[in-house]
């Protein structure tokens, strides 16, 4: 599926949160959004995912305007995996992972052994086995993270849009996540603090600060050191490996 959003603008009590941004996600591509704390990296995904509504501009899924599908429609076809989860639900890990399954049912129909089933190995896969009747709230930052995110996959999304998603994540957890996300046939929009897995794994980035784009373009295009310099006041030394892709040292400004 193809994402853009087009023009958007997003104020809040007279503060504009974004400037008239322009995004595109070619369908199967990974774009990652790039910026220091308070970008707009984090309202920019929440308004691809309705989650907020744009002052100005529009979301469009395949061409069609997010506003006009049907909610059930866009549930399915978009997954969403935020920030804001809350730690304290009353439910077991089954129960967050069977949410994923609700767009995919009738109103009334009730839960299958498929489900269940499939909720269980999708906990599997990230690497919590026998976690099914475990309580959410007993569950590390990074245990919850991983759920999220399978609850994510489970959900069996078109696009996928995900805020931070390595936050709590040791390394071969951040690691195998990209990996999985680089490689999904899905439409992956997500936003990072790394500057070097986003190099590794992104098809192109989207560099934002104070709410508007500085640039979009492949890694090797947008991670260049005066930019990285510019944008996150840092210096960084960028070489090009093989594969194209910039390789990327941060070191104290001077």
């Amino acid at each position: 599926m193809r994402v853009t959003g087009e023009h958007l603008t997003v104020a809040v009590r007279g503060r504009r949160l974004l400037s008239g941004v322009d995004l595109v996600a070619e369908p199967g591509s990974t774009v990652g959004l790039l910026g220091p704390n308070g970008s707009g990296k984090s309202t920019l995904l929440r308004t691809l995912a309705g989650l907020r509504d744009p002052t100005g501009g529009q979301v469009r899924l395949d061409g069609a305007d997010r506003r006009t599908l049907p909610r059930r429609t866009v549930a399915r076809r978009v997954a969403v995996v935020t920030q804001q989860t809350p730690a304290d639900l009353d439910l077991t890990v089954r129960d967050v992972l069977l949410l994923a399954r609700i767009p995919h049912r009738s109103r009334l129909a009730p839960v299958t052994t498929a489900d269940v089933e499939g909720a269980d190995r999708a906990a599997e896969r990230a690497g919590l086995p026998g976690y099914g009747d475990r309580a959410w709230s007993s569950l590390s930052g990074g245990e919850r993270q991983r759920v999220d995110l399978a609850r994510a996959f489970l959900q069996d999304p078109d696009v996928l849009l995900l805020d931070e998603p390595t936050n709590h994540l040791d390394v071969r957890h951040q690691l195998d996540l990209l990996e999985q996300l680089a490689s999904s046939p899905v439409t992956v929009v997500v936003a990072l603090h790394g500057l070097d897995l986003a190099a590794q794994y992104c098809d192109r980035i989207v560099l934002l600060a104070r709410g508007e784009i500085v640039a979009a373009g492949t890694p090797a295009e947008v991670l260049t050191p005066e930019r990285i310099a510019a944008v996150f006041e840092v210096r960084a030394e960028v070489t090009i490996g093989a594969d194209g892709r910039p390789d990327i040292r941060i070191r104290r400004p001077s």
